[in-house]
């Protein structure tokens, strides 16, 4: 532990989720000042998650193949970064069509390999990978906060600098970013599929498949609901601010939780809240204080959620399959389960009303719970592929 190399990823965390903070609230905010409707913002947001499913597994087999993560994320971020530019010289959908495609293709490869990269250094205090995490979750709330305020005395095309802005450090902050060993596993001669067919693999890999379906609404619509219903966008910066807060809170906590807790609950916990706070804020609306407590449940419906399934991944996928069992998950959850969150949203928020949009998601989280409690018992006891 003392080779940690603990700022030079927290720094990437900050700066990758900095990246998120600014895409999330606000890139649908500008998209519809480029007068784009609803399905076409819903399609253009979706792109986020659409690569995710192709481009982590590719490049995760890579890495895993290869043995050097770290100059592939190098690699992808420097593409992602040239691929964005684009976006200054034109706004037609078509055009951002193509230019978020080619942006978010080598964006999302990225993470996986340095969730992989940074569990490995933690070696066997992975409990304490919250630590490490939370910086990113701190680099959300800087740039939900400082834009949320900007955009309230300059025009949002300014977000497209500020993207800018933060791509270009993240580059710099992968620069510095050691390798790490890779532990041979006895596992490491059989093909994936061997790990992924199993009954636990598959339960959890569909379940968080359909809570990242269920945040599809909160992640496309959540900046312009509140905006249409009178709030500022200083204010819509302090709600999703608020919520990271409380996941910043959780990954400290993790490791004491985890000593009385299993994986497995904390997961069915997770999406018990992801089933409340979705209800809440597609009928609640109206009350500040009901928006307040349902961004105080993200500390759990991605908090506890995300940093109980990265170690799950880990102990599910071992030795050289580590970085691809990242990149299935991300592609399988976020990537396909992002993708059909964002389009559902797109298409349900005209012809059904954004109450019955929000109404889909607890649907989906709700789904999730019932298989886990059913089907998902075989979890906790996961250690080795």
């Amino acid at each position: 532990m003392h080779n940690l190399p603990y700022w030079r990823l927290s720094g990437f965390y900050f700066f990758y989720f900095a990246f998120v903070g600014a895409m999330a609230p606000f890139w649908g905010l500008y998209l519809k000042s480029l007068e784009f409707n609803a399905f076409q913002i819903g399609v253009l947001m979706s792109l986020l998650q659409v690569m995710r499913i192709f481009a982590p597994n590719l490049w995760g087999m890579v890495a895993d193949r290869s043995g050097r993560r770290v100059a592939i994320v190098q690699l992808a971020v420097a593409l992602s970064l040239a691929s964005f530019i684009p976006v200054f010289f034109g706004n037609s959908f078509a055009w951002m069509f193509v230019a978020m495609s080619l942006m978010s293709f080598f964006w999302s490869a990225s993470l996986p390999l340095v969730e992989a990269t940074t569990l490995s250094h933690l070696g066997e205090k992975t409990a304490k990978y919250g630590r490490i995490r939370l910086w990113g979750s701190v680099g959300f709330i800087a740039a939900v906060i400082g834009l949320g305020y900007l955009f309230d005395f300059v025009p949002i095309r300014w977000l497209l600098w500020a993207v800018l802005a933060v791509l270009t450090a993240l580059l710099l902050f992968s620069r510095h970013i050691p390798e790490a060993v890779i532990v041979p596993h006895h596992t490491d001669h059989l093909p994936i599929w061997h790990i992924i067919r199993r009954p636990e693999v598959l339960v959890f890999i569909f379940a968080g498949f359909l809570m990242a379906a269920a945040h599809g609404p909160y992640y496309t619509f959540y900046s312009i609901y509140l905006v249409d219903h009178g709030y500022a966008k200083s204010s819509v910066g302090l709600l999703w601010s608020l919520g990271v807060v409380c996941e910043i809170g959780v990954f400290l906590w993790m490791p004491r939780l985890l000593r009385r807790f299993s994986l497995r609950q904390v997961l069915l916990a997770s999406f018990a809240c992801a089933v409340l706070r979705f209800l809440m804020i597609g009928w609640g609306v109206g009350s500040a204080t009901v928006l307040v407590v349902a961004q105080l449940l993200h500390a759990a419906t991605f908090g506890a959620y995300h940093s109980a399934a990265v170690q799950i991944v880990h102990r599910l996928f071992k030795g050289r399959h580590q970085s691809q069992g990242q990149a299935l998950y991300n592609s399988f959850s976020f990537g396909a389960g992002g993708t059909l969150g964002g389009l559902y949203s797109g298409m349900a928020w005209d012809g059904l009303g954004a109450a019955a949009t929000f109404s889909i998601a607890a649907g989906c989280a709700l789904l999730a719970l019932l298989l886990v409690a059913w089907k998902g018992s075989a979890i906790s006891a996961a250690r080795e592929a």
